[in-house]
């Protein structure tokens, strides 16, 4: 594993941490940017600086950050062009899972392999080493990429074949965003109510760090209704007690100040189903 050239290509915000990350891997690695500014840090970290995607396409593993599905595709086959049998391609753009899917395809026949491996985690993450990556590959590349991967990813993650990898980042993306819309209905019944509102972001921020946000309830391994007995089940029907008395007090409060909020009123109609357990009877 260790003998494999490393190839890295788009060297901007998140690839050229990442890169750096490698910069010592036994194997060597090679850089590829159009902005040859941004490939020059890289000599004197003792990485080889290639002059054209025909340059890269002789490495073993290459990983690839750049803006979106139209770049990938180009990017990928000028690379196939050149590339030799056995070539791993990484997308770490995230894309549509269907884009990462047909190139995995289409490169089969010369065989190339094409997986996607999006990130989450952002910058600082990325500078130290800490994302987390989603690895949609077969078995056998899965086992090839995770040592190098794992000089910038703390989380090596196999979500199953191509275009997997892209559709946990989509769903865990979901989840980052759809949080942030409620984010926006929280700051308006905190200002309706009198509130401050950097008060309680700190207050957000303080009890996230204690209590894991929305990640400390994530042990499901199906979206089946739990039966009594599960050893999720008991922890749930206390966390949805909890959470629908707070959402009815937060959207009595929300009409006592003529505020709407309907990702409030939607969560308290689906958190026991999401969770899998029953609604709190009407009587209690």
């Amino acid at each position: 594993m260790t003998n494999l050239k490393l190839g890295y290509i788009g060297l901007g915000n998140i690839g050229a941490p990442m890169a750096k990350k490698m910069a010592d891997w036994p194997g060597g690695l090679m850089v590829y940017d159009v902005r040859p500014e941004a490939m020059a840090p890289f000599a004197d970290r003792g990485a080889t600086l290639a002059d054209s995607l025909a340059d890269i396409a002789t490495t073993d593993i290459i990983s690839i950050t750049v803006l979106n599905d139209e770049q990938v595709r180009t990017v990928v086959g000028e690379l196939a062009s050149h590339a030799k049998p056995g070539t791993i391609i990484a997308i770490h753009s995230t894309i549509s899972d269907t884009t990462a899917e047909e190139l995995a395809r289409e490169m089969q026949a010369r065989d190339i392999h094409v997986i996607d491996a999006p990130i989450s985690g952002g910058g600082r993450a990325a500078r130290f080493g800490q994302l987390a990556t989603m690895v949609g590959a077969s078995d056998e590349v899965f086992a090839r990429v995770k040592e190098p991967f794992s000089h910038w990813a703390e989380l090596v993650v196999h979500a199953g074949p191509p275009g997997a990898g892209t559709r946990m980042k989509v769903a865990r993306n979901m989840l980052t965003f759809t949080i942030y819309a409620a984010v926006g209905e929280a700051w308006k019944l905190a200002e309706a109510a009198g509130l401050n509102l950097q008060d309680l972001g700190n207050v957000v921020r303080h009890t996230d760090k204690l209590t894991g946000g929305a990640g400390s309830i994530m042990y499901r391994d199906d979206t089946k209704d739990l039966e009594p007995g599960h050893f999720l089940y008991d922890g749930f029907m206390h966390t949805r007690g909890l959470g629908e008395k707070d959402l009815r007090l937060a959207l009595e409060l929300a009409e006592s100040n003529h505020v709407d909020l309907p990702l409030a009123r939607l969560a308290l109609e689906r958190l026991a189903p999401g969770l899998g357990v029953p609604h709190t009877p009407k009587e209690a």
